[in-house]
């Protein structure tokens, strides 16, 4: 039977405060089993973070504002300390009755407490903060981070704290090789960054697509007034074998069938003459040659495709014919506009576009693969699909056991393109299916000696928590951190139960997956969800890693933008902030840490208005708590 809401705060500020405190202790030990099962160095956390959750039930703003007007503490920023904060506000109005009172001796944690206990909990499991700053920077490593110790060292000089090494990308060896590099770079005072293994989780993502084909566009640069600044350039290997690339990076293609022009033909005159796909001649003239390698200088547009014919010309002198070869195939998308079906399949098969009549009707409606199996069982009609990130919106209108059709409902005007290994999200379905598969723990166990932290993605409930402890037990690895992925709407809704789950390990920590979240959750509510975490925790006395996006666009263009540059500066508001890679990551470090030193000088929480928490106010946010007794 659901729990009746929380009867309205008394009028009288005195009343409201004991009201208040009263729910407070009463919240504590409805739970008190589940606290005396938790380490007795966590026993106050646990204490605070239900003190915490029984206050949030009710709308204190009436309170606060009275409060405000008094010129007292508008409980604010009661998240650390919240007996502590309620018994200091009581002491003031019987100060100001003319019946001046002692906060209780009794308080489960002081103010100063409070924040000590975040910040050694938050030094266990980051590591202790630099100087210059309290916020740790986080940075996901690229593939060319095994083999680039200066890269590397590089990364830790801007400022990366800890590395993240995804295990969703690459394999076991190159992980290693890039634990390595991270061991080897010491940084300013001697230590070099943790590094925390990323488990990918029940991925939940498009799959293969069917490729159009082998196909190469070339087009010169050319000015405003279409004069030419630079021709397009393809290099041909004429010899046998072939390097794909030359030492400057640049693409090569394979020419087959014809022997390369002698030294002495290879003049001014000589050029390729060939017939691309759309039946246009082109001919591109010799600019540069190095043994077989050779490169050719197109004036106009060019589309290749491979085993395209062409011919070795010296002037109108024919010196042989061959066919390109080496071109890379294109990845295959699908354009998907307002309207269209969409089947997602069980079974591991290209995907393809789909077949229209001449109508444009769909014949065959375009179809990928979905890698979340469990979706097929869980997900019923009616429920909403998002597809990357959000940008792609549909609705069930069937589901079997093997096949899922949507129609989409949300997609650009002209239509939106959807790729491979990009996100599913199902926010209205309800999974069963545990966050540590099968390929995590393999994960795990080849990793398990070189984590210094381990991230559990598509965390949602308690149980997924006590699985990976009981994983790292095994591992012999129980007193390595863990960090705990919120980035669906199940998770969000269990986060009290999760938390007070979390507290019997030894070093724990969130991770606010803000793009998931966003889609799961809608943007309209991101604000407001990332805020009530960041709340929560505090309360719990665990620290935050704030992920997604922050400075993604000057990690990949080297330029950031203003909002992001806004978003970066939110990052003080957790103990961490986590960067992907990017061409230009080493400046982005480079840059949120400047930005991080700057905002710790004169930051301060502002005062926020309590309306009630929605995570609290559901009927018992801990009824999905794994027992602990």
């Amino acid at each position: 039977m659901p729990a009746l809401p929380p009867a309205p705060l008394s009028a009288s500020p005195r009343e409201a405060i004991r009201q208040l405190r009263d729910a407070a202790l009463r919240y504590e030990q409805a739970h008190a089993p589940r606290i005396a099962a938790l380490p007795a160095a966590r026993q106050a956390s646990a204490r605070n973070l239900l003190h915490y959750l029984a206050v949030r039930q009710h709308d204190l703003r009436p309170l606060q504002l009275q409060l405000a007007q008094m010129g007292l503490s508008s409980l604010g920023n009661l998240e650390a300390h919240v007996l502590a904060a309620l018994d200091a506000v009581a002491a003031r109005l019987d100060a100001c009755s003319g019946s001046p009172s002692t906060p209780s001796a009794s308080t489960a944690s002081a103010y100063t407490q409070g924040m000590e206990c975040l910040q050694r909990n938050a030094a266990e499991l980051l590591g202790p903060p630099r100087p210059q700053r309290d916020v740790r920077i986080m940075v996901t490593l690229a593939t060319e981070n095994a083999a680039d110790s200066k890269a590397m060292r590089a990364l830790v000089d801007a400022g990366m704290d800890i590395a993240r090494i995804n295990c969703a990308h690459d394999d076991a060896a190159i992980w290693h090789r890039m634990a390595a590099e991270v061991r080897a770079a010491s940084g300013p005072h001697g230590s070099a960054p943790l590094i925390q293994i990323d488990l990918p989780g029940p991925k939940s993502r498009t799959g293969r697509l069917q490729s159009p084909g082998r196909l190469l566009h070339l087009r010169p640069q050319r000015n405003l007034r279409g004069k030419t600044l630079q021709p397009a350039m393809l290099r041909l290997w004429f010899g046998p074998g072939a390097p794909t690339q030359t030492d400057d990076g640049a693409p090569v293609l394979l020419a087959r069938g014809v022997q390369p022009p002698p030294p002495d033909a290879q003049g001014e005159s000589l050029h390729l003459r060939l017939t691309d796909t759309r039946q246009r001649t082109r001919h591109g003239r010799l600019v540069w040659c190095q043994g077989d390698l050779l490169q050719f200088a197109f004036e106009r547009s060019v589309y290749l495709e491979e085993a395209m014919a062409f011919s070795l010309m010296d002037g109108t002198t024919l010196l042989g014919t061959g066919k390109l070869e080496g071109i890379a195939a294109v990845p295959g998308e699908l354009r998907l506009c307002i309207g269209d079906p969409l089947l997602l399949l069980r079974r591991d098969e290209p995907g393809h576009p789909g077949v229209r009549n001449e109508q444009g009707a769909f014949i065959t409606p375009p179809q990928v693969h979905c890698t979340l199996t469990a979706a097929f069982t869980s997900a019923r009609a009616g429920q909403s699909v998002w597809l990357d990130d959000g940008r792609i919106g549909a609705t069930i209108e069937s589901c079997t056991d093997d096949v899922m059709q949507l129609r989409i409902i949300h997609a650009a005007p002209e239509g939106s393109k959807l790729k491979a290994e990009k996100g599913i999200n199902f926010p209205d379905t309800c999974f069963d299916t545990p966050a540590l598969t099968e390929k995590d723990r393999a994960d795990l166990a080849a990793m398990a000696a070189q984590a210094d932290l381990v991230a559990l993605s598509f965390v949602r409930s308690p149980q997924d928590v006590a699985a990976l402890r009981t994983q790292l037990a095994t591992l012999n690895r129980s007193e390595v951190g863990i960090v705990l992925k919120i980035e669906n709407r199940q998770a969000f809704a269990q986060l009290p139960a999760i938390l007070l789950e979390a507290l019997a390990h030894p070093k724990v920590g969130i991770m606010v997956a803000r793009g998931d979240l966003a889609v799961e959750l809608g943007f309209e509510r991101l604000s407001e969800v990332q805020e009530e975490m960041l709340w929560l925790c505090e309360a719990a006395h665990l620290p935050v890693i704030w992920a997604t996006q922050i400075l993604d666009t000057l990690a990949r263009s080297g330029q950031p933008t203003r909002p992001e540059v806004t978003d970066a500066a939110m990052s003080i508001r957790a103990e961490c902030a986590m960067l992907n890679k990017g061409p230009h990551i080493t400046e982005a470090v480079r840059f949120l840490s400047g930005v991080l030193e700057r905002m710790e000088g004169h930051y301060a929480k502002r005062m926020a208005l309590r309306r009630p928490l929605s995570v609290a106010a559901l009927p018992d946010p801990l009824r999905s708590a794994a027992s602990t007794a």
